[in-house]
């Protein structure tokens, strides 16, 4: 059943109030999980592709270690490249996707690194 246009005009502005007011709440919420990097979705392609020989290998063979061998390391190379990088988890990054030097040094100045988090949300929201 959709909302009516009063119930849509209200969950909008509760939803700026949100991100305006709690971007803690937000980030940790959010579904913003690492995304895959390109390098574990190869390498985890490339792995995948050689269990999967195996696997046939094993048929061709008639081995069923050598199967299950391969059926294991196709599915560790599914999960290799399926799992979120950890640069993205690490370092915070900013507008061009680098770490910036400021958000690296906890301690710059008296200002907690989520203060300056804080602080960069609320630009970011100003600026759109």
């Amino acid at each position: 059943m959709p909302l009516s246009e009063q119930e849509q005009r209200l969950l909008d502005e509760m939803e700026r109030n949100l991100y305006r007011n709690d971007a803690d709440f937000v980030s940790t919420v959010g579904d913003r999980r690492g995304r895959p990097t390109y390098r574990s979705v190869a390498l985890g392609s490339v792995i995948t592709i050689v269990g999967a020989a195996a696997l046939v290998l094993g048929v061709i063979l008639q081995q069923p270690i050598i199967g299950i061998l391969g059926f294991g390391v196709m599915l560790a190379g599914v999960l290799v490249a399926i799992s979120p990088g950890k640069a993205d988890a690490d370092a915070p990054a900013d507008k061009d996707g680098f770490a910036s030097a400021s958000t690296s040094n906890p301690r710059k100045g008296s200002t907690t690194f989520m203060d300056r988090m804080n602080d960069r949300w609320d630009k970011r929201q100003d600026d759109r």
